[in-house]
Protein backbone atom coordinates (compact mmCIF):
# COMPACT_ATOMS: atom_id res chain seq x y z
CA UNK A 1 0.00 0.00 0.00
CA UNK A 2 1.62 3.53 -0.92
CA UNK A 3 0.83 5.86 1.80
CA UNK A 4 0.88 8.34 -0.14
CA UNK A 5 -2.04 7.68 -1.86
CA UNK A 6 -4.87 9.89 -0.70
CA UNK A 7 -7.00 6.79 -1.54
CA UNK A 8 -6.19 4.80 0.86
CA UNK A 9 -8.17 6.75 3.43
CA UNK A 10 -11.67 5.42 2.09
CA UNK A 11 -13.55 3.31 3.86
CA UNK A 12 -17.29 2.38 2.99
CA UNK A 13 -20.14 4.02 4.20
CA UNK A 14 -21.79 1.56 6.93
CA UNK A 15 -25.05 -0.31 5.18
CA UNK A 16 -24.91 2.07 1.48
CA UNK A 17 -23.84 -0.68 -1.08
CA UNK A 18 -23.18 2.30 -3.96
CA UNK A 19 -22.46 6.38 -3.70
CA UNK A 20 -22.73 8.21 -6.82
CA UNK A 21 -21.92 11.76 -7.60
CA UNK A 22 -24.41 14.15 -9.85
CA UNK A 23 -21.77 17.34 -10.50
CA UNK A 24 -21.76 20.31 -12.80
CA UNK A 25 -19.15 22.56 -13.66
CA UNK A 26 -21.33 25.94 -12.78
CA UNK A 27 -24.11 26.18 -11.31
CA UNK A 28 -27.80 27.29 -12.34
CA UNK A 29 -27.56 23.97 -14.93
CA UNK A 30 -30.68 22.10 -12.64
CA UNK A 31 -27.84 19.36 -10.99
CA UNK A 32 -29.88 19.60 -8.01
CA UNK A 33 -33.60 18.82 -9.33
CA UNK A 34 -31.86 16.12 -11.70
CA UNK A 35 -30.47 14.41 -8.50
CA UNK A 36 -33.77 14.84 -6.54
CA UNK A 37 -35.31 13.64 -9.30
CA UNK A 38 -33.58 10.55 -9.98
CA UNK A 39 -33.14 9.91 -6.51
CA UNK A 40 -36.74 9.64 -6.46
CA UNK A 41 -36.60 7.69 -9.83
CA UNK A 42 -34.44 4.79 -8.34
CA UNK A 43 -37.00 4.64 -4.88
CA UNK A 44 -39.72 3.76 -7.23
CA UNK A 45 -37.47 1.25 -9.37
CA UNK A 46 -37.42 -0.64 -6.12
CA UNK A 47 -34.19 0.68 -4.44
CA UNK A 48 -33.59 1.83 -1.20
CA UNK A 49 -32.17 5.92 -1.69
CA UNK A 50 -30.48 8.57 0.28
CA UNK A 51 -29.53 11.96 -0.82
CA UNK A 52 -26.75 14.14 0.35
CA UNK A 53 -26.72 17.35 -0.31
CA UNK A 54 -23.47 18.34 -0.22
CA UNK A 55 -23.85 22.04 -1.33
CA UNK A 56 -22.84 23.56 2.14
CA UNK A 57 -22.95 27.11 1.35
CA UNK A 58 -26.10 27.24 -1.40
CA UNK A 59 -28.23 23.82 0.09
CA UNK A 60 -31.40 23.50 -2.13
CA UNK A 61 -32.72 19.96 -1.65
CA UNK A 62 -35.18 20.85 1.96
CA UNK A 63 -36.60 23.40 -0.64
CA UNK A 64 -36.95 20.57 -3.67
CA UNK A 65 -38.34 18.47 -0.75
CA UNK A 66 -40.80 20.42 1.22
CA UNK A 67 -38.63 19.91 4.40
CA UNK A 68 -37.53 23.69 5.19
CA UNK A 69 -36.71 24.20 9.19
CA UNK A 70 -36.70 20.36 9.76
CA UNK A 71 -34.55 19.46 12.47
CA UNK A 72 -33.34 16.01 11.81
CA UNK A 73 -33.26 14.05 15.52
CA UNK A 74 -30.47 12.59 16.52
CA UNK A 75 -30.52 8.79 18.67
CA UNK A 76 -29.14 7.64 21.77
CA UNK A 77 -25.56 6.70 19.93
CA UNK A 78 -25.36 10.39 18.43
CA UNK A 79 -26.49 9.40 15.28
CA UNK A 80 -27.69 12.04 13.46
CA UNK A 81 -31.16 10.43 11.54
CA UNK A 82 -32.12 11.28 7.90
CA UNK A 83 -34.99 13.84 7.18
CA UNK A 84 -37.47 11.49 4.77
CA UNK A 85 -39.55 12.59 2.11
CA UNK A 86 -41.07 10.85 -0.78
CA UNK A 87 -39.28 7.45 0.81
CA UNK A 88 -36.08 8.86 0.35
CA UNK A 89 -33.50 9.66 2.96
CA UNK A 90 -32.62 13.44 3.00
CA UNK A 91 -29.57 15.43 4.96
CA UNK A 92 -28.44 18.78 4.38
CA UNK A 93 -26.41 21.58 5.95
CA UNK A 94 -30.15 23.30 5.23
CA UNK A 95 -31.40 20.84 7.97
CA UNK A 96 -28.56 22.49 10.36
CA UNK A 97 -28.73 26.34 9.58
CA UNK A 98 -31.10 29.16 8.70
CA UNK A 99 -32.00 28.92 5.15
CA UNK A 100 -31.31 32.79 5.50
CA UNK A 101 -27.86 32.45 7.23
CA UNK A 102 -24.38 32.08 5.83
CA UNK A 103 -22.54 29.69 5.60
CA UNK A 104 -18.93 30.87 6.28
CA UNK A 105 -15.92 27.85 6.79
CA UNK A 106 -12.68 27.06 5.40
CA UNK A 107 -11.37 23.75 4.42
CA UNK A 108 -11.10 22.23 7.52
CA UNK A 109 -14.33 22.64 8.79
CA UNK A 110 -15.67 21.81 5.26
CA UNK A 111 -13.70 18.69 5.68
CA UNK A 112 -15.19 18.07 9.33
CA UNK A 113 -18.67 18.52 8.13
CA UNK A 114 -18.52 16.19 5.27
CA UNK A 115 -17.13 13.38 7.24
CA UNK A 116 -19.96 14.20 9.64
CA UNK A 117 -22.60 14.05 6.76
CA UNK A 118 -20.86 10.24 5.62
CA UNK A 119 -20.15 8.65 9.42
CA UNK A 120 -22.47 10.04 11.92
CA UNK A 121 -25.48 9.76 10.00
CA UNK A 122 -27.98 6.73 10.33
CA UNK A 123 -28.41 6.42 6.44
CA UNK A 124 -29.79 2.74 7.49
CA UNK A 125 -29.89 0.23 4.82
CA UNK A 126 -29.58 2.20 1.13
CA UNK A 127 -28.83 0.59 -2.31
CA UNK A 128 -27.64 3.89 -3.90
CA UNK A 129 -26.48 7.57 -2.11
CA UNK A 130 -26.87 10.27 -4.34
CA UNK A 131 -24.32 13.10 -3.30
CA UNK A 132 -25.62 16.68 -5.10
CA UNK A 133 -22.20 18.07 -5.16
CA UNK A 134 -21.81 22.14 -5.00
CA UNK A 135 -20.84 23.36 -8.34
CA UNK A 136 -17.25 24.02 -9.49
CA UNK A 137 -14.63 21.42 -9.05
CA UNK A 138 -13.75 22.39 -5.28
CA UNK A 139 -12.71 20.49 -2.49
CA UNK A 140 -15.70 18.63 -1.56
CA UNK A 141 -15.49 16.11 -4.13
CA UNK A 142 -12.00 15.41 -3.31
CA UNK A 143 -12.79 14.86 0.05
CA UNK A 144 -15.67 12.60 -0.94
CA UNK A 145 -13.11 10.41 -3.32
CA UNK A 146 -11.22 10.67 -0.58
CA UNK A 147 -13.05 8.98 2.12
CA UNK A 148 -15.33 6.54 0.45
CA UNK A 149 -15.32 4.24 -2.63
CA UNK A 150 -17.15 6.46 -5.03
CA UNK A 151 -18.90 4.01 -7.85
CA UNK A 152 -19.47 6.65 -10.38
CA UNK A 153 -20.55 10.06 -11.40
CA UNK A 154 -22.83 12.25 -13.41
CA UNK A 155 -22.24 15.68 -15.08
CA UNK A 156 -24.91 17.63 -15.85
CA UNK A 157 -25.13 20.00 -18.31
CA UNK A 158 -27.03 22.92 -20.63
CA UNK A 159 -26.73 22.59 -24.20
CA UNK A 160 -24.68 25.69 -24.67
CA UNK A 161 -21.43 25.56 -24.83
CA UNK A 162 -20.95 28.69 -21.97
CA UNK A 163 -22.57 25.39 -19.73
CA UNK A 164 -20.07 22.82 -21.31
CA UNK A 165 -16.62 24.75 -21.20
CA UNK A 166 -17.09 24.39 -17.27
CA UNK A 167 -18.71 20.85 -17.25
CA UNK A 168 -15.37 19.63 -19.43
CA UNK A 169 -13.44 20.58 -15.97
CA UNK A 170 -16.00 18.65 -13.66
CA UNK A 171 -15.23 15.38 -16.30
CA UNK A 172 -11.91 16.47 -15.91
CA UNK A 173 -12.40 15.97 -12.03
CA UNK A 174 -13.93 12.81 -11.74
CA UNK A 175 -11.42 11.35 -14.13
CA UNK A 176 -8.13 12.78 -11.87
CA UNK A 177 -10.06 12.05 -8.80
CA UNK A 178 -10.17 8.50 -9.65
CA UNK A 179 -14.00 8.32 -10.01
CA UNK A 180 -15.82 6.23 -12.80
CA UNK A 181 -17.70 8.69 -15.31
CA UNK A 182 -20.96 7.48 -16.15
CA UNK A 183 -22.23 9.67 -18.59
CA UNK A 184 -23.59 13.47 -19.18
CA UNK A 185 -27.07 14.40 -18.64
CA UNK A 186 -28.50 17.35 -20.49
CA UNK A 187 -31.20 19.47 -18.76
CA UNK A 188 -33.18 21.46 -19.96
CA UNK A 189 -32.28 20.71 -23.93
CA UNK A 190 -35.84 22.55 -24.84
CA UNK A 191 -38.33 24.58 -23.46
CA UNK A 192 -41.48 23.27 -23.55
CA UNK A 193 -44.36 24.75 -22.02
CA UNK A 194 -46.61 21.75 -21.65
CA UNK A 195 -46.47 18.01 -22.77
CA UNK A 196 -48.60 19.23 -26.08
CA UNK A 197 -46.15 21.63 -26.66
CA UNK A 198 -43.73 21.69 -29.74
CA UNK A 199 -39.65 21.72 -28.37
CA UNK A 200 -37.78 25.57 -28.95
CA UNK A 201 -34.48 25.39 -27.93
CA UNK A 202 -34.08 27.47 -24.88
CA UNK A 203 -30.20 27.77 -25.33
CA UNK A 204 -28.42 28.63 -28.41
CA UNK A 205 -27.07 24.87 -29.49
CA UNK A 206 -23.14 24.15 -28.51
CA UNK A 207 -20.89 21.40 -29.37
CA UNK A 208 -22.07 18.92 -26.93
CA UNK A 209 -22.76 15.95 -29.23
CA UNK A 210 -19.85 16.57 -30.33
CA UNK A 211 -17.79 16.53 -27.50
CA UNK A 212 -19.98 13.50 -25.67
CA UNK A 213 -19.06 11.78 -29.75
CA UNK A 214 -15.29 12.39 -29.27
CA UNK A 215 -14.70 11.47 -25.51
CA UNK A 216 -16.94 8.29 -26.23
CA UNK A 217 -19.04 9.32 -23.03
CA UNK A 218 -22.75 8.53 -23.37
CA UNK A 219 -25.38 11.11 -23.23
CA UNK A 220 -27.82 9.30 -20.44
CA UNK A 221 -31.05 11.71 -20.86
CA UNK A 222 -32.21 14.36 -22.64
CA UNK A 223 -34.31 16.40 -20.20
CA UNK A 224 -36.81 19.32 -21.25
CA UNK A 225 -37.50 22.55 -19.27
CA UNK A 226 -41.05 22.43 -17.95
CA UNK A 227 -42.79 25.36 -16.11
CA UNK A 228 -44.34 22.63 -13.92
CA UNK A 229 -40.81 21.27 -12.96
CA UNK A 230 -40.31 24.52 -11.30
CA UNK A 231 -42.93 25.17 -9.81
CA UNK A 232 -42.93 21.44 -8.22
CA UNK A 233 -39.28 21.89 -6.90
CA UNK A 234 -40.97 25.47 -5.43
CA UNK A 235 -43.46 23.90 -3.60
CA UNK A 236 -41.36 20.89 -2.26
CA UNK A 237 -43.15 17.97 -4.63
CA UNK A 238 -40.21 17.01 -7.76
CA UNK A 239 -41.63 16.29 -10.31
CA UNK A 240 -41.32 12.08 -9.95
CA UNK A 241 -43.53 12.71 -7.09
CA UNK A 242 -46.13 15.66 -7.93
CA UNK A 243 -46.69 14.01 -11.75
CA UNK A 244 -44.91 10.30 -11.58
CA UNK A 245 -46.54 9.92 -15.59
CA UNK A 246 -45.63 12.66 -16.85
CA UNK A 247 -43.35 12.87 -19.84
CA UNK A 248 -40.60 13.98 -17.47
CA UNK A 249 -40.63 11.41 -15.26
CA UNK A 250 -40.66 8.71 -17.61
CA UNK A 251 -37.19 10.23 -18.64
CA UNK A 252 -36.07 10.07 -14.91
CA UNK A 253 -37.16 6.58 -14.89
CA UNK A 254 -35.00 5.63 -18.15
CA UNK A 255 -32.14 7.44 -16.44
CA UNK A 256 -32.70 5.43 -13.29
CA UNK A 257 -32.88 2.16 -15.69
CA UNK A 258 -29.19 3.55 -17.20
CA UNK A 259 -27.84 4.37 -13.78
CA UNK A 260 -28.78 0.65 -12.48
CA UNK A 261 -27.18 -1.26 -14.68
CA UNK A 262 -23.93 1.15 -14.92
CA UNK A 263 -23.70 0.55 -11.47
CA UNK A 264 -23.68 -3.31 -11.24
CA UNK A 265 -21.74 -5.14 -9.93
Amino acid sequence: MNPKNPFNQQRPIENVKKVLLVGSGKGGVGKSTVSANLALALKAKGQKVGLLDADVYGPSIPRMFGAINQKPPVDENNKIKPIERHGVKLMSMGFLVDESQAVVWRGPILFKAMDQFLRDVDWGELDTLIVDLPPGTGDIALTLAQKVPVAGGITVCTPQNLALADAKKAIDMFSQVQIPMLGIVENMSSFMADESSEPQDLFPRGELNAFIDAKGLEKMSSIPFMPKVASGSEAGFPIMASSPDSMISKEFLKLADKVIVALKD
